[in-house]
């Protein structure tokens, strides 16, 4: 009895001294602080977004005895893209259409789960909620119909909830919000998409209080402008730009410097596209494609750089923006590295937004160098498809997307999921007089039906020195889409990748030194957290997200369908859980099923192709499936009209992320049936395959001859 009672005694000691601890406040400070790694809360752990973490527990020498310590099977979730948050034990992640889940870090269990229920109408974006924000005792996230939600971090009860767009309009969240000094900031994206004119807004994190809002491009002069930003950006856009919205969304990147008590903004594309239907007489069109320094107590513009001027080719800076303080000429240098879409790394100077430093981090042929007196880009003739058509590496996905990169001041190396792929425009005669943007015409090109092979893209794992501006390392990743990645302070860079493998790689010379099969691709970025002095390495792993949409070159995987799983998977040294067991991928041709009797006619098929461009996000374009969703070729449903019916019309699938498209007529219907018959039935014959390649040959060499200057 007295043993029994000291025991309880020392029990309760240790409950006072250890277990009941007060919790971490993670506010300004606790995010400013680079040294203590025991969290990951924030988007890039800490203000400056550079995704190191001090840990070393695991490194070099000790990552070959990782191994699973849980995995979380989320299979009610169909896109998991995202990247979850740690605090005190417990992860945060924000997956499919916000759901978000509170997960015991060291046993995997669930805690409590918040679903904000997407308005049906925003459902059938392939991405979903990319992150989350944590302050203060509450959860953030957006919601992909337009609305910003807090929760309290202990329940996951609601604690505010506001609607940040118009619910009619095109706009949508999928990003990460960020937050800083009691604030809460969200931008969106949407310009793709139709009448859009970009924005981000900041609320009061403890109430939801709308703070300040700022436009990324000017609106209608005849409006009056917001502020004076706003008047000088109209002077480098030139016809009625606002009747197309102008674009500008800030869908991803935003970074706070607690030091200066500014807030970046990586801007993104213009609406529509093609720079001379938005803008006819040319200009440069401020805010667009730019890095923006604003105020982040009042939102009062402070300096800009333009990464694309008169972009027109989806060349968005939206990619994330990196802050250090480095050497360059023996003194120290407060820097924002920036690796946008356009294919070229940028050090910039925080003070002002000049450019220190731009050099190609892959291959790029719509512009030859960055000017580094004026800041431009010296474009080569051609590439602004003035022509009609034109070949342009990289293309829209970008030599570097929304994936993170992470910089390390161990190596002074910046680490990078880099992409190689061209991008086909045409804007096909459109005349900036006569042209209307309107549905199935909404970025002023040609549209694209044709299915991706799988040789289209490559991508790598790339470590750049940002001082020199030379590439260090390259390990080539399978396929054109890989994770984001992290880098530690044992020496190593984490990434989940396309083939299924989770990757752990020497920082210094790019060594790989340990893999996992995760049972299934992902493209999330990881993080890595203490419970209890112990460090753990946190993924989501799902196929899904953008990748479902570029057919073959997605499909090459076999991730394609609802049968493969969405996961988190935690990690620990010596780690000995066994991962549940899933179904092997199935790369190569999907078995097609048909109907003999169904009679397909050639012009009503063509009439569905164009229908069809509204199901290429999730089922693939030329309905060559590359993710979650089933590829309609092989489904049985489209056979039966009256199923098809049921679901594309009555929305009889909305539960699992089919939206309903109730204004598609029966006709239209039908003409989409017609369609995805005329897919299933088609082969490729060799001499389509030498049409192809010969294609491709004519048009390069005309881009060669018009940047020479011996053809217009």
């Amino acid at each position: 009895m007295r043993i029994q009672f000291r025991t309880l005694c020392l029990s309760l000691l240790l409950t006072v001294l250890c277990g009941n601890a007060a919790a971490t406040v993670i506010d300004d400070a606790a995010l400013n602080k680079t040294s203590d790694g025991s969290n990951w809360a924030a988007w890039g752990r800490t203000f400056d977004e550079q995704r190191f973490s001090p840990l070393d527990e695991i490194n070099t020498k000790t990552v070959s005895r990782l191994g699973l310590a849980w995995s979380l099977e989320l299979n009610d979730v169909w896109n998991v893209s995202s990247q979850p948050l740690a605090v005190d034990g417990v992860i945060y992640t924000a997956v499919g259409y916000s759901h978000v889940y509170a997960i015991d870090a060291l046993t995997g269990k669930e805690l409590w789960n918040y679903n904000p229920k997407v308005e049906a109408r925003k459902m059938g974006l392939a991405w979903g909620s990319r992150g989350l924000a944590f302050y203060k005792g509450k959860v953030y996230a957006g919601v992909q119909d337009g609305r910003l939600f807090a929760l309290d971090a202990k329940t996951g009860k609601l604690v505010w909830e506001v609607q940040t767009t118009d619910p009619k309009d095109n706009r949508y969240i999928t990003g990460a919000p960020r937050v800083f000094n009691g604030k809460i900031i969200i931008g969106h994206g949407g310009a793709d998409f139709g009448h859009v004119r970009g924005y981000v807004t900041t609320y009061d994190a403890e109430t939801g209080k709308e703070l300040w809002r700022w436009f990324v491009v000017p609106g209608n002069p005849a409006d009056g402008f917001e502020n004076e930003a706003m008047a000088e950006a109209a002077k480098t856009w030139t016809g009625e730009w606002w009747k197309f919205g102008g674009g500008g969304t800030v869908w991803n990147a935003m970074t706070y410097d607690a030091e200066k008590d500014v807030i970046y903004l990586g801007t993104g594309n213009g609406s529509p596209w093609n720079h001379k239907l938005r803008s006819p007489k040319g200009g440069d069109n401020l805010y667009l494609c730019s890095v923006v320094a604003l105020d982040a107590k009042t939102g009062k513009y402070l300096w800009h750089y333009q990464t694309t001027p008169g972009e027109s080719w989806d060349f968005n800076s939206t990619m994330d923006m990196v802050l250090a303080t480095v050497n360059i000429d023996n003194k120290p240098r407060k820097v924002i590295m920036h690796a946008p879409k356009n294919g070229f790394f940028y050090m910039l100077d925080r003070d002002t937004g000049k450019l220190i430093s731009a050099e190609k981090i892959g291959k790029v042929t719509w512009a030859e160098r960055i000017d580094l007196t004026t800041g431009r880009p010296v474009e080569v003739r051609g590439a602004r498809y003035e022509n009609g058509e034109a070949l342009i590496w990289p293309g829209s996905g970008g030599t570097h997307n929304w994936q993170p990169m992470a910089y390390s001041p161990d190596t002074g190396l910046v680490y990078i999921p880099a992409r190689e792929m061209a991008g086909y425009y045409n804007d096909g005669g459109r005349d900036p007089r006569t042209w209307q943007m309107k549905k199935g015409d909404v970025m002023g090109l040609n549209g694209f039906f044709d299915d991706i092979p799988k040789t289209a893209g490559t991508t790598s794992l790339l470590a750049w020195n940002p001082i020199t501006q030379q590439k260090a390392w390259s390990n080539p990743t399978p396929g054109a889409t890989a994770g984001g990645v992290i880098a530690t302070h044992g020496g190593l860079v984490f990434q989940g990748r396309a083939d299924g493998k989770f990757v752990a790689t020497d920082a210094t010379n790019g060594k790989e030194l340990w893999s996992y099969d995760m049972g299934v691709g992902t493209q999330a970025a990881p993080m890595t957290y203490t419970v209890n002095g112990k460090q753990y390495v946190t993924v989501l792993a799902g196929w899904g997200g953008a990748p479902s949409l570029l057919g073959s070159l997605a499909a090459q995987h076999g991730w394609v369908g609802r049968q493969y799983p969405r996961r988190m998977l935690t990690f620990a040294l010596d780690g000995a859980a066994k991962l549940p067991a899933s179904p092997a991928p199935v790369p190569g041709k999907v078995k097609a099923i048909d109907d003999p009797s169904f009679k397909v006619d050639p012009v009503v098929a063509e009439k569905g192709k164009l229908v069809f461009q509204q199901c290429v996000i999730c089922h693939g374009v030329s309905a060559v499936a590359g993710g979650y969703a089933p590829d309609l070729r092989a489904s049985p449903i489209p056979l039966n009209s009256a199923a098809f019916k049921m679901i594309v019309q009555g929305g009889a699938l909305q539960s699992r992320g089919m939206p309903q498209f109730e204004t598609l007529s029966d006709e239209e219907l039908h003409q989409l049936q017609t369609y995805i018959r005329d897919r299933a039935r088609y082969e490729p014959s060799a001499w389509d395959d030498i049409k192809a390649i010969w294609n491709f040959v004519v048009l390069m060499v005309k881009m060669e001859l018009v940047k020479r200057g011996w053809i217009d």
